[in-house]
C-alpha cells in the first residue's frame, strides 16, 4: 500500500503546481482588474483619440472601474464609474480626475463626472461615433444635450 501512494505523489505535486500557476503572465494594471476600456476609432473628421488617451489615464486609477470619454474639436466630456466604497469621495475622484486631463490636455474644455446618467449617455455616443453615424454638427448638439442634464442635477 506505501508503495502505491509514493507513485501518485509525484503527480500530485506536478497537478497542483500547473493548476496554481494561473495566468501569471498578466502584467496590465487593467487586465489585473478584469478591466477592459473601449477605443473608439473613426473615419470621420471627428478624431477621438484625445478621449482614448483620457480613458487610458484614467483607467491608472485604484478606484476607477470604468470610463467613457468622447471629445469634439474644443471639448472633452468624461464619464467615470468608481468602487462602491469609493463612492464615499467622489468629488475628491472627480477633481483629482479633472486636474489630471487638464494638465495632460490644455487645448481642451473638460468636463468630468461620476454620474450616471453622463454615463450611459456616452458611452450610447460612443457607439455611435463608432458606427460612422456622427457628424460633427451632431456631436456639438449631443455635447450640449449631455451638459444640460448634468445642470438638471444640481
Amino acid at each position: 500500500m506505501p508503495y502505491k501512494l509514493n507513485c501518485f505523489t509525484p503527480l500530485l505535486i506536478v497537478l497542483l503546481m500547473t493548476g496554481c500557476s494561473g495566468n501569471s503572465s498578466q502584467t496590465d494594471n487593467n487586465k489585473d482588474r478584469g478591466l477592459n476600456i473601449s477605443k473608439v476609432h473613426t473615419s470621420n473628421p471627428i478624431d477621438q483619440t484625445a478621449a482614448n488617451q483620457a480613458k487610458d489615464k484614467l483607467m491608472n486609477q485604484d478606484e476607477v472601474t470604468d470610463a467613457k470619454a468622447v471629445n469634439s474639436n474644443k471639448e472633452l466630456l468624461v464619464a467615470i464609474k468608481v468602487e462602491n466604497f469609493d463612492r464615499l469621495h467622489l468629488k475628491k475622484i472627480e477633481k483629482k480626475s479633472q486636474t489630471e486631463l487638464e494638465d495632460m490636455f490644455p487645448e481642451y474644455k473638460i468636463l468630468v463626472s461620476t454620474d450616471q446618467k453622463m454615463f450611459i449617455e456616452l458611452e450610447q455616443l460612443e457607439q455611435e461615433l463608432e458606427k460612422d453615424h456622427t457628424k460633427l454638427d451632431s456631436l456639438n448638439r449631443d455635447f450640449k444635450r449631455i451638459k444640460s442634464l448634468l445642470n438638471e442635477k444640481t
